[in-house]
């Protein structure tokens, strides 16, 4: 029994010593092609060095001598990119169908933070997913969760967490992470508490059903805070009054089965992204989980996958597998043989409107599981909507970065940065989809996988 337990335990030990000395010493990632997020041509045979948690030189073998001592490793034959970002990934949930069972069971219990939300974090992780804008979960349990990943005690991606989201009312059984706001003081004072306890970033949504007047509240009060604002884009008026009161970056494509936007919303559009004084329009559409969901139900083998299981306890799988398993049936997809149809064209129209498009998943909704989505989303969009593999890159490393104003230190290579570098076998900029299998994961200097 023992020997059967030291064996169990050996590559957690080994893999936390290797850990260890990659955060105390030098580094030396050798031999890759480099993609370093600025988008300029891949550099081949690249090095880049690694002192702590952040990068020293970046240059190509024969330019760059590794120090004596440093730990090498070898990313030959492999692309080398930043650490993927996930613009919209809800850590509070892990695919399971039905929201008012997850959120009765699950919601206010001390497993949120102890264990879910640390699964989903450490899954996202372990898929190259190096950081994450976490929209909507209790405030608690987000900041506790953020902080130990930022003090090492457990591993994730770098968090900013929004705490819950900010709307009309409650949906019924949610007010411990949806905030309902009554009137203009209310609404400054939600926001106002988030910022006290320190949240990121502020989730609006509904805004349609709101006061104008609460809506413009929310957002001056989160700007007079530092904080950006997201809001969703499911229905017309939430974008048009998103547009009036300048939020920072619309999340979705919208509910409807409409073909694609009005003329309206593109003229408002392209009249905000026109004005380089307020900064850069962001949009994370988040399609893969609506245009896969039917390829998913047919081959749905797919849910079988261990990797969305790291972590979690049998019984949590148990209900999770439980509640998937006729994903023919599931309410939640219904209308998306109607919908499918529009997504495209939505895309390609906010994609020349002048926005700049966020890689978000949306992980955590039902059936789109945090260790697959975000390459889910790359794939998607390279290889069913036609976009440039290196924008659809820079799309999930420095735009992100740029959007969250931490492009100092995070979303692309180069001296003085964190260390967040993956690499995968193989030619991305080919093989899009070679990021389902991330061989590398490095993170502020650590490698974790």
């Amino acid at each position: 029994m023992l020997k059967k337990t030291l064996a169990l335990l050996a590559p957690c030990v080994l893999a936390c010593l290797e850990a260890h000395a990659a955060a105390t010493g030098s580094v030396a990632l050798v031999g890759g092609r480099l993609i370093d997020g600025f988008g300029g041509p891949p550099i081949d045979h690249s090095v880049v060095l690694i002192e702590g948690e952040r990068i020293t030189a970046v240059g190509t073998v024969d330019s760059i001598a590794i120090p004596a001592g440093a730990k090498v490793i070898s990313t030959a034959g492999m692309s080398v990119l930043p650490g993927l970002w996930d613009a919209h990934v809800h850590t509070y949930l892990a695919g399971h169908s039905d929201y008012v069972h997850w959120d009765k069971t699950y919601g206010s219990s001390p497993r949120l933070a102890k264990e879910i939300m640390p699964a989903s974090a450490h899954q996202l992780l372990l898929a190259g997913v190096t950081s994450a804008r976490d929209l909507g979960a209790p405030l608690e349990a987000s900041i506790v969760v953020r902080d130990r990943i930022n003090r090492g005690e457990i591993p994730g991606p770098t968090l900013y967490v929004s705490g819950p989201f900010i709307q009309h009312a409650p949906y019924p059984g949610t007010d411990y992470f949806r905030w309902g706001v009554n009137g203009v003081d209310d609404a400054r004072n939600k926001v106002k508490k988030l910022a006290a306890a320190g949240v990121d970033i502020i989730k609006l949504i509904d805004q349609d059903l709101m006061q104008e007047e609460e809506v413009k509240a929310v957002v001056e009060e989160a700007h007079a805070h530092h904080l950006p604002v997201v809001a969703h884009a499911h229905r017309l008026e939430e974008i048009r009054r998103g547009l009036k009161y300048n939020v920072d970056c619309f999340e979705h494509t919208g509910l409807a089965t409409a073909p694609g936007y009005p003329a309206d919303i593109l003229s408002l559009i392209a009249e905000r992204t026109a004005k380089g004084n307020l900064g850069p329009l962001f949009w994370t559409p988040t399609v893969s989980v609506l245009f896969n969901y039917e390829y998913l139900r047919d081959n749905s083998l797919q849910l079988d996958d261990p990797a969305w299981q790291l972590d979690l306890s049998p019984d949590i799988v148990a209900d999770i597998k439980s509640s998937i398993r006729y994903p023919g049936q599931l309410s939640y997809f219904q209308s998306m043989p109607l919908r499918r149809p529009t997504l495209e064209t939505k895309f390609h129209q906010l994609q020349h409107s002048g926005v700049i498009m966020l890689i978000g998943t949306d992980s955590g909704v039902p059936m789109n599981f945090h260790s697959s989505s975000t390459w889910r989303e790359l794939d998607t969009w390279v290889n069913k909507f036609g976009v440039d593999p290196m924008t659809a890159i820079r799309a999930a490393t420095y735009w992100p970065a740029v959007q969250m104003k931490v492009d100092k230190d995070y979303g692309s290579i180069s001296a003085g940065k964190y260390a967040d570098i993956i690499a995968v076998d193989g030619d991305v900029l080919r093989y899009i989809d070679l990021l389902q299998h991330v061989n590398v994961v490095v993170k502020h200097g650590v490698r974790y996988k």
